[in-house]
């Protein structure tokens, strides 16, 4: 039995010495601990998201307000702004027209897209106007007055998550009210989406005020209970083409008839 002892150390030896050493390229040879899976994209911005919510809340708010539109270096203008529960909508722009020498209405119904031209210094004759085309085309540039966007199209904007904007908390600007967003375009295409600048809200829903690089809307006075539907400020004429916004050019003396003579 000694002999059978001393036999089985000669072979256990070595093996128990070889061990630990098979073990540790055994696990040498195991493929490394997979990194932690990807936690995945960063939440979606808070900001983005209550601003979303506020203009989608916006855009269903039905009422009649009225907005001082300022600009620099010209009179503050009472712009109306009626939004009606069948979904048409009307603004009403002083000097909105001919180098801010004619009223004009701009409104869509479920007849279309209309401007308007409203009695004024410039058009005194009766309101009457013309077809622009659809309900949802957009107003020619040059006889967009631009200050109804942000209480209409540009509301559907805002609540697009796709529309390359960046939007954070911003303090409402001095002589507005409300919740306030800094909103400016990502996108390096000349055609931005909307203006950029500070968007506010109530918290029903209601656009308290608006600073652009174009002017800033402000509210007046609480909002009061929107129509059925708008009414054109005046009868549909054929005759007519649309009034453009900037003045008319200046008469050249020369062209007079009586230019040369005396």
């Amino acid at each position: 039995m000694p002999v059978l002892n001393r036999s089985a150390g000669r072979v256990l030896g070595p093996l128990a010495l070889a061990l630990p050493a098979l073990l540790v390229a055994c696990t040498s040879g195991q493929p490394p601990t997979p990194p932690p899976a990807d936690p995945g994209p960063v939440a979606v911005d808070a900001a983005r998201d209550e601003l979303a919510a506020l203009a989608a809340a916006a855009r269903d708010r039905h009422l009649v307000a009225q907005y001082v539109y300022s600009q620099a270096d010209q009179p503050d203008r009472t712009i109306v702004f009626t939004s009606a529960n069948d979904g048409s909508w009307r603004v009403d722009v002083p000097g909105g027209a001919l180098g801010g020498t004619v009223d004009v209405s701009m409104a869509t119904t479920a007849d279309g897209l209309f401007q308007c031209a409203l009695p004024s210094a410039g058009h005194p004759e009766s309101a009457s106007c013309v077809r622009l085309g659809e309900r949802d085309d957009a107003i020619p540039r040059r006889s967009d007055p631009r200050v109804q966007h942000p209480l209409t199209d540009w509301l559907d904007v805002l609540t697009d998550r796709r529309a390359p904007l960046a939007v954070a908390p911003a303090k409402a600007p001095e002589g507005l009210t409300g919740t306030c967003y800094s909103v400016d375009s990502t996108s390096a295409s000349l055609n931005a989406p909307l203006d950029v600048g500070i968007y506010c809200y109530d918290r029903d829903g209601t656009t308290t005020g608006v600073r652009t690089g174009a002017g800033t809307l402000r509210l007046a006075a609480p909002p009061g209970p929107a129509p059925a539907t708008v009414q054109l400020a005046g009868p549909v004429v054929v005759d007519r083409e649309p009034l453009e916004t900037a003045a008319p050019p200046t008469p050249d003396p020369s062209d007079s008839p009586d230019a040369g003579t005396s």
